[in-house]
Order: structure tokens, then C-alpha cells, then sequence
């Protein structure tokens, strides 16, 4: 029938993106669960045998994988609100009519940061906040161990995530607004001066499916995060930033048990999962 598309047609167009999925993300998933249900030490090949949930009974119950997550959602709960609270400020000023120049300017300034790579981020960063040359430390006149302290260490981490990834959320919230209708923005903007009344009751309304979005994928880019970390502190001073993926693969690949490396990397998916239904049921809305 005339307008109808062919079967094979169809799987021409989508045959390769499932083909790619399922090498790519569904393969390695199953052989992580298979992985988590066995011991499986790197060192021990010979020894490779079934032993149903105990890689997870033994993450459920040590202590490190638990003060992992407890810095990882930390620097979450530290992160995340500082990338929303500027992303938006900087959103609302792009936002503004006037300066078409300047603000074709500022978007393309906003992709750098996001163009550069994590194990690029830690490596300026190992260079800027050097105690001895930084250029931080000569700024502002101090001699400060960065790397060296624990909490230093940890601010260093804050800085360049929020450095780097604030103008993705600024770019989507930016994107959120063009959908607000001009003239219901215009009439609520003659009705009142306030901007915090327009931000909630006209303009937030068009901003949650892009929050949400946001707030998903800022979550699970977090709680993975691991090259930016590994070259800046290597999870340092002590252990102090070692975030959950440096714990997965200091198991996986220094103690060499990938049954247990994989139970806990499983079991951070779950919880990434979990997050992410959360965010939905909670806050996204349709306008």
C-alpha cells in the first residue's frame, strides 16, 4: 500500500543501532550480573565457580563500599545544586532580550567546557592548584596544599565539576525557555517586576521536563565518576576522594576480583535506576 514502509526497510534503519545497544551496553551488562554471581579472581581463573548472591551479601556489609557511596553522594549533594542554581542564572540572563551578539558569544564559550575531557579537567587541575607554581595559589597569595588535604582535595573536585559541567544545565534550562510563550511572558511580565514570581508561576512550569532531564543525567555522570578524580587525586590524600568507581576498579583491577567489582558496580546501577524513577515521579510534569 501506497505511504506504507517495508519491514525490511525498517530494520535496515534500526537494525544496526539494536545490533550496536546489545554489543555495546546489554552484553556487558549480563556478563557483569553473570560475573557478580561467581568468584571470579583474576588470579584464580582455575578456581571460577558459582556462588550466588555472596559478592553481594560481602558489598552489603563491608564499610568501604558504604563510606564510597557516602562521599560519592556528598559530592552529589554538594555538585549538583551549584550547577542548577548558576546554570539557571546564566539561563535567565541568556534569556533576557538585548546583546544578540554577546549572547551568540556566550554560547559558544559554554561548549568548551563541556568538549574537554575528564583526564583533561584533572590534569589542569593538577596544574592550577599546584602548591608550588599553581596559579590558584599565586592569586591568591597563599601557599595551599590542595592535593595534600583531604578537604582541599575534595573543593578541588567540586570546582571542576561544577566548572565543566554548569553550562550543560545552563544550555538545557536555556532550551526550556525558548518554549515559555512569548506573549503569556510578556503579559506576566506587565502584571508584575518581580522575577521570582515569573520564574515560578510562568517560566518553571516549561523548565521541569528539561530539570528533570538534567537531574538524571547530572545523577548517574556523578555517581560514575571516575577519570576526572583518578587523575586529579587518585582518590587522595588516604582515601578520602575515593569515590565509589575508583573503589569498583581498585577491587576489579589491583585486587583483581571482578565478581566482587561487579556486584558493587550492579549495585550502583540499581540505585542510579532508582534515583532516576524518583526524579520522574517527582518532579517531572507536563505543561
Amino acid at each position: 500500500m501506497r505511504g506504507q514502509v517495508s519491514r525490511k526497510t525498517i530494520l535496515a534503519f534500526i537494525g544496526p543501532s539494536v545490533i550496536a545497544l546489545a554489543v555495546i551496553g546489554i552484553a556487558p551488562l549480563i556478563y557483569a550480573v553473570w560475573t557478580s554471581l561467581h568468584f571470579y579472581n583474576l588470579t584464580k581463573l582455575r578456581q571460577v565457580r558459582f556462588i550466588g548472591l555472596e559478592n553481594y551479601q560481602t558489598v552489603l556489609t563491608d564499610a568501604a563500599f558504604w563510606q564510597a557511596m557516602g562521599r560519592t553522594f556528598f559530592l552529589l549533594a554538594t555538585s549538583l545544586p551549584l550547577q542548577l542554581a548558576l546554570g539557571l542564572g546564566i539561563a535567565l540572563v541568556l534569556h533576557r532580550p538585548g546583546l544578540t551578539l554577546v549572547k551568540t558569544l556566550t554560547r559558544l564559550g559554554l561548549v568548551l567546557p563541556m568538549a574537554t575531557t575528564y583526564a583533561v579537567v584533572g590534569l589542569l587541575g593538577q596544574v592550577m592548584f599546584n602548591q608550588q607554581f599553581g596559579v590558584v595559589n599565586q592569586l591568591l597569595g597563599q601557599n595551599i596544599n590542595w592535593i595534600g588535604n583531604s578537604t582541599n582535595a575534595f573543593v578541588m573536585i567540586v570546582f571542576w565539576d561544577v566548572w565543566q559541567w554548569t553550562p550543560f544545565v545552563a544550555l538545557v534550562l536555556l532550551a526550556g525557555l525558548t518554549m515559555v510563550p512569548g506573549e503569556v511572558e510578556e503579559a506576566a511580565r506587565l502584571e508584575t517586576s518581580n522575577w521570582w514570581t515569573i520564574l515560578r508561576h510562568v517560566q518553571l512550569p516549561f523548565l521541569m521536563p528539561g530539570l528533570v532531564a538534567v537531574l538524571i543525567l547530572r545523577t548517574a555522570d556523578t555517581l560514575k565518576l571516575f577519570d576526572m578524580v583518578f587523575t586529579l587525586t587518585r582518590g587522595g590524600p588516604g582515601n578520602s576522594t575515593e569515590m565509589i568507581s575508583l573503589l569498583i576498579q581498585r577491587v576489579g583491577f589491583r585486587v583483581f576480583d571482578q565478581g566482587l567489582a561487579s556486584a558493587q558496580a550492579v549495585i550502583l546501577l540499581i540505585i542510579t535506576i532508582v534515583l532516576a524513577r524518583l526524579y520522574i515521579r517527582f518532579f517531572y510534569k507536563e505543561v
